[in-house]
């Protein structure tokens, strides 16, 4: 980790430099040494500088006067350069006139949550608020997310605070810094918010069963955190409620990930969690992701409740609430998945972009014209709900899953997790399922110097239409990302990724036979694009 501002000149950087630190609505980059060929560049004075232009950002957003002391609360995952960071991105926001409000480990949805709660014990509403991580990426990782009391800050929003932030960098002085230096030590304080928000969390399954102060009494329920920052959820929220936690695993903050990556789509991870069900005979299983904003879920068999599935099952329970809502997901879910949706639960389901914040936006936009949706959810694990301010929870999605046991409980239902295994009867599951990376080299000739994003958009466009001259496939009618395309009992998707020079390609179907034919009509359409590395998919069709 680079030394501290205040004990240093700041090399140069320009504003190239700050905008590669952007992904999507998040600030990531690489905070400590440790890995080869990954050199530092979110180093604490340019977290300073993102701090200071958030402050610049939330005064001129918020309409703030100089007599307006703005707050800003700061929360952090279980990540080695967490601290660092997290003091760094303070000086920035108290050089720039703002109350400082450290939580120290906290999840995600937390630090949204600390811009609604109006206590001022817990010196609450904060005005702007800060998570300090990097998801499910490795330890010498790490980022910012941000948030005020509308939302988590979107892709403009990001830009704009990190060509502020180069501007900022560039102006640094040896006083500007001993300065911030001076205000931050004066204006930090510290509060354990962790306590609001677990509170909340156990107040909604309590109210969902009917007031019953131990509503999980005699569940025994296992939490698996990766060593991120959502052990609480076994002490805090379970425990309360009744629930028996032994077997719980991982729960002790550690950010070099020792046990697997905090991941719900991690196979490792989700084999993690499925043995402390069964090695425990447990009722349920829980895993979140290292910021506690995805989640999945075990039942007592050891069927994990993850991606398709976790949506089946949030669907059903959203749809028991409010008949005929519609379900927004990301675009890689499966045409079982739209079945059960509008056939067995009544529903519509719109299948919209790959990203959460473009799955939660679409879901605000669709209510504002008009069309009802209560749950907009990613097969990744981030779901939102609007019950709950469009805040994708991992913590919250859980417990919309303890209130179902625990209201069949309260109902005179046993059966333990089955009640939850019953709701998703029914869904058509494909027998073979498969993501490839088809990636794009940048330096290639055919590339003709455009960018990779032309270049993987020429790539799609030739593919739908080569589409038409095989009567066995036909093309999605609505789509909203890539080539969506099904045929011989399944379907694939072929789109660009979000951030990077990449073409992923998801194939499901009936067998692997018939999901290598759809792997066929991918590599015919493509294999004269020299740009693009199809040896990943070669080798999944048995091509040469």
């Amino acid at each position: 980790m680079a030394a501290s501002a205040s004990a240093t000149a700041v090399p140069y950087l320009d504003k190239t430099d700050f905008l590669k630190l952007q992904n999507g609505s998040d600030i990531r980059g690489v905070a400590v040494d440790g890995v080869e060929g990954e050199p530092v560049n979110l180093t604490e004075p340019v977290a300073e500088a993102i701090g200071a232009a958030f402050a610049a950002w939330l005064v001129e957003k918020k309409k703030a006067d100089a007599s307006q002391h703005l707050r800003v609360s700061i929360g952090h995952d279980s990540r080695i350069s967490a601290k660092l960071l997290q003091n760094a991105i303070s000086r920035g926001l108290a050089g720039g006139g703002l109350e400082v409000v450290h939580y120290g480990l906290a999840s995600t949805p937390a630090m949204f949550n600390s811009t609604l709660t109006k206590n001022e014990a817990f010196l609450c509403p904060a005005d702007g608020s800060i998570m300090i991580t990097a998801s499910h990426l490795p330890f010498n990782r790490n980022g910012f997310k941000f948030f005020t009391n509308a939302g988590g800050l979107g892709k403009a929003d990001i830009k704009d605070i990190l060509e502020r932030a180069a501007d900022i960098y560039n102006r640094f002085t040896e006083e500007s810094l001993t300065n911030s230096e001076r205000k931050a030590s004066l204006s930090i304080k510290k509060v354990d918010y962790m306590i609001v928000y677990t509170s909340d969390l156990v107040k909604a399954v309590r109210k969902a069963a009917g007031n019953i102060e131990k509503p999980l009494g005699g569940f025994h329920i296992v939490v698996d955190a990766g060593n991120g920052a959502g052990g609480f959820f076994a002490a805090k929220v379970l425990e309360p409620l009744g629930a028996i936690t032994s077997g719980s695993q991982f729960l002790e903050p550690d950010g070099l990930f020792p046990n697997h990556i905090p991941n719900p789509e991690d196979k490792t991870a989700m084999k993690a969690i499925t043995q402390a069900v069964l090695d425990n005979k447990v009722d349920l299983g829980i895993i979140f992701d290292t910021d506690v904003d995805r989640s999945a879920a075990v039942d007592f068999t050891g069927r994990e409740f993850n991606r398709n599935r976790l949506i089946a099952l949030m669907a059903a329970i959203v749809l028991e609430e409010h008949p005929g809502t519609t379900i927004v997901t990301d675009s890689v879910t499966s045409d079982g998945l739209t079945t059960f949706i509008e056939k067995k639960l009544g529903g519509r389901h719109h299948r919209f972009k790959r990203g959460y914040k473009n799955v939660i936006d679409e879901a605000i936009r669709l209510n504002s014209i008009g069309e009802e949706s209560h749950l907009a959810i990613e097969t990744s694990g981030h779901g939102a709900l609007k019950e709950n301010h469009w805040l994708d929870d991992g913590a919250y999605l859980m417990v919309k899953i303890l209130n179902k046991l625990a209201s069949a409980r309260a109902s005179g239902k046993g059966g333990g997790s089955k009640v939850l295994t019953d709701l998703i009867d029914g869904l058509q599951e494909p027998d073979f399922a498969v993501e490839l990376r088809l990636k794009i080299n940048q330096n290639h000739p055919d590339l003709k110097g455009g960018s990779f994003r032309e270049y993987g958009e020429a790539v799609l466009k030739h593919l739908e239409n080569s589409i038409g001259s095989d009567p066995s496939l036909h093309k999605a009618p609505v789509n909203y990302e890539g080539v969506r395309v099904s045929g011989y009992g399944g379907w694939f998707l072929l789109r660009l990724s979000l951030h990077d020079p990449v073409l992923p390609l998801n194939i499901e179907a009936p067998s692997n036979d018939d999901a290598v034919k759809l792997g066929l009509a991918v590599l015919a359409a493509v294999k004269d694009f020299a740009g693009l590395d199809t040896s990943a998919l070669n080798k999944f069709v048995g091509a040469s």
